[in-house]
């Protein structure tokens, strides 16, 4: 899987830092075209939205993505951040974000959000 760098500014992960990676997928192809349709982050977090910690939803919530896989907009690419504790919670479906990813030729870069780990500085 060759990742890329994000030209916006992020904050780089250090190996020795408690803050978890995150791969975003971006909707943009190897070639720099979008990624169609337009709704297809929104589908594969839906995909994977029974992965949640215990007791992180709400009874009245009936609809609503994993902290682990969530539709996002970065650096005004829209994708998915796909949160690598996914791995420990089930390996297969972190390895579906992985393949739908490499075999849409979508682009992919490993980071940390910042707007979610501030306090984690």
């Amino acid at each position: 899987m060759a990742l890329r760098p994000l030209s916006c500014p992020l904050r780089i992960h250090m190996a020795d830092s408690p803050v978890p990676r995150e791969l975003f997928i971006m909707g943009v192809t190897q070639d720099g075209r979008t990624f169609r349709p337009s709704d297809w982050a929104e589908r594969l977090a839906g995909v994977l939205a029974i992965y949640r910690p215990e007791g992180n939803v709400a009874p009245h919530e009936h609809l609503g993505y994993s902290p682990y896989a969530k539709p996002t907009t970065m650096c005004g690419i829209s994708g998915v951040l796909v949160d690598e504790r996914l791995k420990d919670i089930e390996p297969r479906a972190y390895d579906f974000c992985v393949s739908f990813g490499t075999e849409n030729g979508l682009q992919m870069a490993e980071v940390c959000s910042l707007d979610d780990h501030l306090d984690d500085s």
